[in-house]
């Protein structure tokens, strides 16, 4: 079985920055794709950043231009750069790594970003 740990959650002011961690227990699995989701409570989650092997990315339009997506692909490790943070990116943020058979999710960390 593969665990996802993720780090980097926190509080932060409006206008500042985080970087999101994730990286996998095992390396020895095959991976299509690595991405980062968003839950609020009541709400659905949903997709903020996708990566794909091939460094493909895909972005939600509410955080393009200011988060970026990127990998380690060797470590099976994945980053999320969070710029200019506004408070309607409270939440708690996923991992998730994909491969052809299997479906991976992380425990979820904490971003507060206040007003």
């Amino acid at each position: 079985q593969v665990q996802l740990v993720e780090s980097g959650g926190g509080l932060v002011q409006a206008g500042g920055s985080l970087r999101l961690s994730c990286a996998a227990s095992r390396s020895d699995f095959q991976i299509k794709d690595m991405a980062w989701h968003r839950q609020a409570p009541g709400k659905e989650r949903e997709l903020v950043a996708r990566i794909a092997m091939w460094g493909s990315t895909t972005y939600a339009d509410s955080v393009k231009g200011r988060f970026t997506i990127s990998s380690e692909n060797a470590k099976n490790t994945v980053y999320l750069q969070m710029n200019s943070l506004k408070p309607e990116d409270t939440d708690i943020y996923y991992c998730n790594m994909r491969g052809t058979w299997s479906d991976y999710w992380g425990q979820g960390t904490q971003v507060t970003v206040s007003s």
